[in-house]
């Protein structure tokens, strides 16, 4: 049986960024790039017309940037089906428009300085419905968005208390499940740490994004610090 091929839609503004990218992921197997886009507009464009599996998005482009098309692919997904994951690339690795953009709907986000194997990773991640951060950068990043002001964060509005109120109807196990998603560990750092299978993990991961109606899990560690879940960690 051959494996699935990830379809990959690359958006950055520098012609030498999209190329270096482009022959990262085309190298590998089970990655193929379907299009690239010079600017945040054309980003939406493509990601409409080609419908792939997950886009690298530059979180700075010249008009619309990185955020709105995120905000855009996202909510204006006119097919059938889910929209692609967005893996957001970023120069800084606490920008905010990075945050913003996760906010937005992005699935995480990789510093453009990271090694090609890194990238790789990340979008086998991605596409596998998981957010790429690791637990020391999602703890910064929470502590950080959670102390800035909503004017910074555009297009990208915080937790409603109705959502927040959600939380309580979670069982006690989806609650110790958030709390572990909140402080970055993966599916299967869970599943150890819980002594339960990734595919029980998994299930429960998206049954608790569905019950509070959340995109992934960038926007659940958001909502279970801002709950109080996390306490001062």
């Amino acid at each position: 049986m051959t494996a699935a091929i990830t379809r990959v839609l690359l958006a950055d503004d520098q012609e030498m960024v999209r190329d270096a990218l482009r022959a990262v992921i085309d190298r590998r197997d089970d990655f193929t790039v379907v299009g690239a886009a010079a600017d945040g507009e054309q980003a939406v464009a493509l990601a409409y017309e080609l419908r792939p599996d997950v886009v690298v998005m530059d979180v700075r482009m010249p008009g619309m940037t990185g955020v709105e098309a995120t905000r855009r692919i996202r909510t204006g997904w006119p097919h059938p089906g889910p929209p692609p994951r967005i893996l957001v690339l970023t120069t800084f690795d606490l920008d905010d428009y990075v945050h913003a953009a996760l906010r937005a709907g992005a699935a995480g986000f990789l510093l453009k300085n990271s090694p090609p194997g890194q990238l790789a990773h990340a979008l086998r991640v991605v596409a596998d419905g998981e957010a790429m951060l690791a637990p020391s950068v999602t703890q910064r990043l929470i502590g950080a968005v959670t102390a800035l002001p909503a004017a910074l964060l555009p297009g990208a509005p915080r937790p409603s208390t109705d959502r927040e109120r959600l939380v309580d109807t979670l069982t006690a196990r989806e609650l110790e499940v958030l709390v572990l998603v909140a402080r970055g560990l993966s599916n299967r750092q869970i599943a150890d740490d819980l002594g339960l299978t990734q595919a029980t993990v998994k299930s429960r991961v998206n049954r608790i994004l569905t019950r509070l109606g959340l995109d992934n899990r960038v926007q659940a560690a958001l909502l279970a610090q801002e709950a109080g879940l996390l306490g001062d960690r």
